[in-house]
């Protein structure tokens, strides 16, 4: 299988409050100590054929390892439901990470930030 890279458009969600969330220079080390510490996650957009497809990974910034994801033909909060049910599932339970996201309206959403 090989891949082919051309121009494609980025997905560019409704930002909500950018800036009024969470400080945007928060320092943060990109890089952990021990599994499950820091966690990030972002939506990214690519094209399969004509059609978009959306991507919700969680990287574990310890081994730099997708420990879940979902995908999507639509940036919708299903997803994130399905990325976070799926995480849950691998988290150990005395696990506190840290949980990096942008501030997209999906991170902004009531329900995920429960």
């Amino acid at each position: 299988m090989k891949g082919k890279q051309c121009k494609n458009d980025k997905y560019h969600s409704y930002k909500g409050q950018v800036g009024k969330v969470a400080d945007n220079h928060l320092n943060l080390e990109f890089y952990a100590d021990e599994p499950f510490e820091k966690l990030t996650t972002y939506v990214t957009q690519f094209k399969i054929g004509d059609k978009k497809v959306y991507l919700s990974p969680v990287m574990d910034l310890y081994s730099r390892e997708i420990i879940s994801y979902s995908i999507s033909l639509s940036p919708n909060l299903e997803q994130i439901r399905e990325m976070l049910n799926e995480l849950f599932a691998k988290l150990p339970t005395d696990a506190t990470p840290l949980f990096h996201s942008d501030q997209w309206w999906q991170y902004q959403h009531a329900e995920y930030q429960r």
